[in-house]
C-alpha cells in the first residue's frame, strides 16, 4: 500500500500532479471537516470504485484517498479494495487530522 505524508500531499500540489483526493467518510463527517478541493466518496458505497472510476476516468489517474485521521480504517481499507480493482492509488495516513495539525486550513 502506498503511504503519503502530509509533506508528501503538499508536494503533490505544489507540483500540479495531476490527482485526485478522495475523502471517503460518510457525507455527514465529510461536511463537518475536510481538506479542501476533495471530494466526497464513502467508502460505503456499495459500487464505490464504480464512482472512482467515474470521477478520474482512468484507473491509470492517481487517486488519493483519506479519512478522518491516522489509522482511519474506512481510508485503508478504500486504498485497498482501489488496489485490488487496479486503480493507481495511495492513501494519505494522516487524514484530516494531520492537515489540521500541520498548519493547513480544512473546509467546513
Amino acid at each position: 500500500m502506498d503511504t503519503l505524508t502530509t509533506e508528501e500531499l503538499k508536494d503533490l500540489w505544489l507540483r500540479q500532479e495531476d490527482f485526485v483526493l478522495v475523502n471517503v467518510l460518510d457525507e455527514p463527517q465529510f461536511e463537518a471537516t475536510h481538506i479542501p478541493e476533495s471530494v466526497n466518496l464513502p467508502a460505503s458505497l456499495s459500487d464505490f470504485s464504480e464512482h472512482v472510476l467515474q470521477l478520474t476516468g482512468s484507473k491509470q489517474r492517481r487517486v488519493v484517498v483519506y479519512g478522518a485521521g491516522e489509522g482511519c480504517q474506512a481510508a485503508l481499507d478504500a486504498c485497498d479494495d482501489l488496489q485490488r480493482d487496479g486503480f493507481n492509488v495511495a492513501v494519505y495516513s494522516g487524514g484530516a487530522a494531520a492537515w489540521k495539525a500541520s498548519g493547513e486550513p480544512l473546509a467546513v
